[in-house]
């Protein structure tokens, strides 16, 4: 979808911004640039919609030359995000997100229907927020509205430079999350432009580290951190890589352990003498369907009086700990740190697929390091 062929860009001082740039980006791939302030990662997102001008070299998108597309008709072919979001301060969110369409000829109605579909999307309520004015949204609600506004004429090919870089570091893991499950749905071809390490990591198919002007290593982040290809990709991925494979690592069902499990409305002599049978201090409280409901403890039961009609539902326990089978080892490790746990659940779907502990969880991560090596 995009390519650069040999392209560099120097400026009359003589400064080089990049140097001899030669990389391809797939259809519906998300490509990271990552690397410290001024290496030339900015330079390259503006020479993809003509922001910028290059020195030499070419770049294509789908198979046109740029060079030889007017520059209004190629950046409506291309989102483009940025950090500051420019927002129009004078127009209500509805109004800002449906600029592309009203500048493309759309019917206002048109226009208007595809701004509600798209900030429906980001997570934003049209009817709640649609009306409103960028200064009275908060930092990670101006950033959605930029990302729907860049996808509204649905464009093929989306520039993202620093766009969650000015928001507190928990709205930012959210929106990296929701910017993810958007992803998933529409496959958009990515250049996402980030100096965190952390954030390329996570979001990229690809990343491009880049050192001064030049792409050092282009390699999914898996390959990035376990082999690093020179010395300076090394000391910028940092000697904790080990640590940052954690994100890239999703949790596999050979990682899960399988504790006893009791039904809702089974009694509690019955869920008792099961963990007593696997010499199990507690259960997994699942639904007939399989579902999770939490967790009873022997103890719990223990108490019960033999004569009480009761089902195991009245003594089951909310589970607070929990994750899905797609998420990764970080966030399951995390999860252990935020609720003290010992062990967590992991749902496939609505359905119960096991626990993941601490031991098991150190046991995915060396796998996962061996396999690729």
């Amino acid at each position: 979808m995009i390519r650069f062929e040999q392209v560099s860009k120097r400026y009359r001082d003589g400064s080089m911004a990049v140097n001899d740039l030669t990389f391809d980006v797939a259809e519906g791939e998300l490509v990271t640039l990552v690397g410290p302030s001024g290496c030339g990662k900015t330079t390259t997102v503006k020479l993809t919609n003509r922001l910028i001008e290059p020195s030499s070299g070419r770049i294509f998108l789908d198979g046109d030359d740029i060079a030889t597309v007017d520059p209004v008709t190629l950046r409506r072919r291309i989102g483009y995000v940025i950090q500051q979001v420019g927002l129009f301060p004078h127009k209500t969110v509805l109004e800002n997100t449906a600029t592309v369409p009203h500048l493309l000829g759309w019917r206002r109605e048109e226009s208007r229907a595809r701004a509600a579909e798209l900030l429906e999307l980001v997570g934003l309520d049209p009817s709640a927020h649609g009306s409103r004015y960028p200064d009275q949204l908060s930092g990670g609600q101006r950033q959605r509205v930029g990302v729907a506004r860049a996808l509204a004429a649905d464009p093929p090919v989306l520039l993202m430079d620093e766009p969650f870089g000015a928001v507190d570091p928990l709205v930012r893991e959210h929106l990296q999350n929701e910017f993810l499950r958007l992803q998933e749905v529409m496959r958009k071809t990515v250049l996402f432009v980030t100096h965190d390490i952390e954030e390329a990591v996570r979001l990229a198919d690809r990343m491009a580290v880049f050192g001064n002007g030049r792409i050092e290593q282009f390699d999914p982040p898996a390959k990035v951190l376990d082999a690093p290809a020179t010395p300076y990709v090394a000391e910028f991925v940092g000697a904790d890589r080990g640590l940052k494979r954690l994100s890239v690592t999703p949790i596999q069902r050979t990682d899960l352990e399988q504790p006893p499990t009791v039904r809702l409305d089974d009694q509690p002599d019955t869920a008792a003498t099961r963990m007593h049978v696997s010499d199990a201090r507690w259960a997994v409280v699942l639904d007939d369907e399989g579902e999770l409901h939490g967790w009873v403890s022997a103890e719990s039961l223990a108490s019960v009086p033999p004569d009480e009609d009761a089902t195991v539902e009245r003594y089951t326990r909310r589970m607070t700990a929990w994750l899905p089978l797609e998420a990764t080892l970080k966030q399951a490790f995390s999860t252990m740190l935020q609720h003290d746990a010992g062990w967590i659940a992991v749902l496939d779907g609505d359905l119960f697929a096991g626990v993941l502990t601490p031991a098991a969880l150190h046991e995915a991560l060396r796998r996962s390091v061996e396999e690729h090596s």
